[in-house]
């Protein structure tokens, strides 16, 4: 079998992802992008049950899901879904003396989320999961049409 797409294309992909986060939340480096992207992934990984991450994990592109699946401790339960200011603030902790997360986080990662994926996939895992997790990924600052992934 050949290897996976998903895999010959791992380091574009990545690179694709994180440039459109950090273009979306204004940040100057992909490091502060990154510790951003790593702390909206874990904000709602703490509130999925460890199928309910797996299954989600698995429409990230590759080196977006090895982060997101990063450092897990799967003994912790899940804790109550929250709000967007909740998992803002969540991700704006991450490594607090060194993060520059700006207030649209979530969504910014969302914008990355939806224009590296195909959409199929994540409205697939959408249904599966818990209602606050359609609310988690949603866009409303953006028309649905402006989030087509674009491979290449």
């Amino acid at each position: 079998m050949p290897m996976p797409f998903a895999y010959r294309h791992a380091d574009r992909d990545w690179h694709r992802f994180l440039r459109i986060a950090r273009e979306e939340m204004a940040l100057d480096s992909d490091n502060m992008a990154y510790t951003a992207l790593q702390g909206v992934f874990q904000a709602f990984r703490r509130r999925l049950t460890v199928q309910q991450a797996v299954d989600f994990a698995q429409v990230l592109p590759a080196v977006p899901r090895a982060i997101f699946v990063a450092d897990w401790q799967i003994a912790d339960s899940p804790v109550p879904p929250g709000t967007r200011a909740d998992w803002t603030a969540e991700a704006c902790a991450l490594r607090p003396n060194h993060n520059l997360t700006p207030e649209n986080c979530v969504e910014a990662t969302a914008i990355a989320l939806r224009r590296s994926v195909r959409q199929a996939g994540i409205e697939a895992v959408l249904t599966r999961l818990p209602p606050f997790a359609r609310t988690f990924w949603d866009t409303p600052s953006r028309d649905p049409a402006s989030l087509q992934p674009g491979f290449g």
